[in-house]
């Protein structure tokens, strides 16, 4: 492959942003760089993106934006940034950037705790069929109080597994733990002594043990080639008659047609789902199920962390330009070990 050029560092940069972001962080946008917005919010085409990539310094994709290895190959010569809105890096081929010298910035740590909170949601919400008793009122069906009606299960004393234990699996932990859950968790290597301590939560080696043992399993994982269809129908299988799944990861981590036969069988009692592997398509299986939580991808939709996240691509464009490594790069190394 032929190698590029060092390129100069433009003053100011130009930038091009592919989703409409937060007003504070667009105006700020215009005030120190040569940005091109997407006030339409409507999503770019691939044929768009490939015209952005050949026309800017900086790129500011989101996760609706898939940066494959084709796309960055074609890039124009001055592309030296791809300064992704978020944390997940799975829509850039990271590979690909580094083979081009394109440095990869995201925005880690701003979701954790609103994330973790959508997690809650479904953890609370599918053991004590929250969606189905929400509909049974909007319906005008709902005749009263009874000593039988829509029982669901307590939650102390009952296991959450958690599968990944990085900052939001931890962030998860914490607030479970209030509720008299259990904690186990797997993860690519256990939590140091005192944090598990800290968290009240044990490591299990195995995630076919996790998922065996779990009431409730939430999944807190990257999505990588070792982790996509991870939740499996053999795993599925393995899980406790009547316990549940939540999912605010990536909805590949699921084998989303093992995940609805699990759930029509009456194997699963439900699931809190957030993300879907063909956003933003839903299966209407899963929207017809009485006590399956359908999310429309919102683990992340607060105003604060979105205001955070915009002024941490910010931070990264300006450190980029000043010639200085920006704080976020995203290290390819790391991620795919």
């Amino acid at each position: 492959m032929t190698q590029r050029p060092p390129r100069p560092l433009p003053s100011p940069p130009r930038v091009i942003v592919t989703r409409h972001l937060m007003p504070g962080v667009e105006a700020r946008m215009r005030e120190l760089f040569d940005v091109v917005l997407n006030e339409s919010d409507v999503p770019l085409t691939r044929e768009q993106l490939a015209a952005a990539m050949q026309d800017c310094d900086v790129l500011v994709p989101t996760v609706t934006d898939n940066i494959d290895a084709d796309l960055i190959a074609g890039a124009g010569e001055r592309l030296g940034l791809i300064a992704s809105f978020g944390a997940g890096t799975e829509h850039i081929d990271l590979a690909a950037a580094a083979a081009h010298k394109i440095i990869v910035t995201n925005t880690p740590g701003v979701f954790t705790d609103d994330t973790a909170d959508i997690a809650m949601a479904g953890i609370i919400g599918v053991p004590r069929r929250i969606r189905e008793g929400t509909a049974l009122v909007r319906r005008g069906e709902w005749t009263g109080w009874a000593p039988s009606g829509l029982l669901g299960r307590k939650l102390a004393g009952k296991v959450l597994g958690i599968i990944g234990m990085g900052r939001i699996g931890q962030a998860v932990a914490h607030r479970a733990r209030a509720f008299g859950l259990e904690i186990a968790y797997w993860g690519r290597k256990p939590l140091p002594e005192a944090l598990e301590r800290m968290l009240g939560a044990r490591y299990v080696a195995d995630v076919d043990a996790l998922m065996a043992e779990a009431d409730i399993l939430t999944l807190h994982c990257p999505l990588t080639e070792e982790t996509r269809h991870l939740v499996d129908a053999r795993r599925i299988a393995l899980m406790k008659p009547g316990s549940s799944i939540v999912n605010t990861a990536r909805g590949e981590l699921i084998d989303q047609e093992a995940l609805i036969a699990a759930l029509e069988s009456g194997h699963l009692a439900g699931a809190g789902l957030d993300v879907y592997p063909d956003e933003p398509h839903v299966d209407p299986r899963l929207i017809a199920h009485p006590n399956v939580m359908t999310l429309p991808h919102i683990g992340s939709a607060t105003a604060e962390g979105r205001e955070d996240s915009g002024h941490k691509v910010i931070a990264n464009i300006r450190m980029w330009a000043d010639g200085h490594r920006p704080p976020d790069q995203v290290l390819t190394a790391l991620v795919r070990g």
